[in-house]
């Protein structure tokens, strides 16, 4: 197959090609992106590829290497790897929004919500938050799971509406 002929059927699958880059994607720009890139690999390797095979297969299969590739580099430069000896940045919360103007309530006016809740309501939705498992918690306040699982729901009701009429 000659580079001409190549190139031309290259460029009748555009159409396929941005539709399944886009499948890949959800996004028009990344879509549009990965199908340049698949291109650009296609036509630096134009000499790897076996005359009278699927084209259109073989472009595909370029792409989802290609996005998959991409996907994989973007995990590992999002990825933080904390080679301190106490793990002080695995440990940091990026999410605090203690002391921040814009948080709409303290610490303290939450901590005086919840201690307002009867103790029997309280205790599951403290442990719960603590990071017990619901069946821990039942078995240490000898209540079935379901029970266990209403008192939290509930105690998290009356907070979200307690600290609403607060507010």
């Amino acid at each position: 197959m000659t580079a001409v002929e190549f190139n031309y059927k290259l460029l009748g699958l555009q159409k396929n090609l941005k539709y399944f880059a886009y499948t890949l994607t959800s996004n028009y720009e990344d879509a549009q992106d990965l199908v340049q890139e698949t291109f650009l690999k296609a036509l630096t390797n134009r000499e790897k590829f076996t005359a009278n095979t699927n084209l259109k297969a073989w472009t595909f299969t370029i792409m989802k290497n290609t996005f998959i590739n991409n996907y994989r580099q973007n995990v590992r430069n999002n990825t933080i790897l904390d080679k301190t000896d106490d793990l002080y940045y695995l440990n940091l919360s990026k999410e605090s929004s203690e002391g921040l103007p814009d948080s709409d309530y303290s610490l303290k006016e939450i901590q005086n919500t919840i201690s307002k809740i009867s103790p029997d309501q309280r205790k599951p939705f403290e442990m719960y938050n603590n990071g017990y498992k619901y069946k821990e918690i039942a078995e240490s306040l000898n209540l079935s799971i379901g029970t266990v699982k209403s008192r939290i729901f509930f105690t998290r009701k009356k907070l979200m509406e307690a600290l609403r009429d607060n507010k």
